[in-house]
């Protein structure tokens, strides 16, 4: 994996493909890094004839880390949920900035923007701010930011904004309850390959204190429907029936709000993308892009 400077920090990617292939950018979710995106995922990606990247966002994995401009995020996330007014360390709009600022640095004009839970969140503000970079957009188990969609189930966002064990083997663990808790009823949980994930995550970095900032930055957003409406971009929106922490209704809520947005509805897949969705989501990705070559 390399290392490219933009945007005042430094973001870690990994390509996949050939080099003057049409180029998929997938970005990744909240406190998660690149390896998300699984290596067999992006192989068969990239061998329906795309050069495929997925790098670290800000705060997560081998990126740069933000401590320094704010030491404790869950202060100011307590701040927050009692109604002061905070400023967040950054925000979605500088996460999509780093993610045109990779393009640039890796000398690409243009990309197919994929991004998952937050990810898709970024993607959507790429697509907003700077829109001759998008050649197309999919928004992953994602959502506009509207505050009267259905919240999250309890369970699932208590886990996830959870402070992570201090202990390597305990954080392994509390990362696999999360991955189950977030997974649907529509395939078996894959043991294997996700404590494989886990383990490789914990290996690249066992950093946490990004994710609350991420968090803030999702959380200062606000909605973005308005916004989406004006989009001319080509947009797919994927979403499953079972998501217990982004529900279904977001997934709608997105597509019935970007022009002309085609919606793949995946029965029973929760927050996740199990190995099962895979042939219908690549599908759904390479018929998007496909045209636009």
């Amino acid at each position: 994996m390399a290392r490219i400077a933009t945007n005042g920090i430094e973001l870690e990617y990994e390509e996949l493909g050939e080099e003057g292939a049409p180029v998929i950018l997938l970005v990744m979710g909240l406190g998660a890094q690149m390896i998300w995106w699984d290596r067999d995922f992006c192989e068969r990606l990239a061998d329906r004839g795309y050069r495929v990247i997925r790098f670290d966002n800000r705060d997560i994995g081998g990126s740069t880390k933000l401590d320094d401009v704010m030491p404790n995020p869950r202060s100011v996330l307590q701040k927050m949920m009692k109604g002061e007014r905070i400023e967040p360390a950054y925000t979605l709009r500088d996460m999509a900035a780093d993610a045109v600022g990779l393009l640039d640095g890796l000398g690409i004009e243009r990309a197919h923007f994929v991004g998952a839970s937050m990810g898709g969140m970024i993607a959507q503000r790429a697509a907003i701010h700077f829109p001759e970079r998008v050649t197309t957009l999919t928004s992953i188990m994602s959502t506009t930011g509207n505050r009267n969609l259905p919240p999250a189930e309890p369970e699932a966002l208590a886990l996830l904004t959870a402070p992570y064990p201090d202990e390597p083997d305990e954080a392994i663990e509390h990362r696999m309850n999360v991955r189950r808790t977030l997974h649907g009823p529509g395939s078996p949980f894959e043991e294997e390959r996700i404590r494989g994930l886990a383990l490789e995550e914990a290996a690249r970095s066992t950093h946490r204190t990004g994710q609350p900032r991420q968090y803030l930055a999702i959380l200062v957003d606000g909605d973005r429907r308005e916004l989406l409406r004006k989009l001319s971009v080509s947009t797919l929106v994927i979403h499953g029936d079972a998501d217990p922490l982004i529900p279904y209704e977001a997934g709608v809520d997105t597509a019935e709000n970007v022009p002309r947005a085609r919606m793949v509805t995946i029965a029973g897949m929760g927050h996740e993308m199990p190995k099962g969705a895979w042939p219908r989501i690549l599908d759904a990705i390479d018929e998007l892009a496909r045209p636009h070559g």
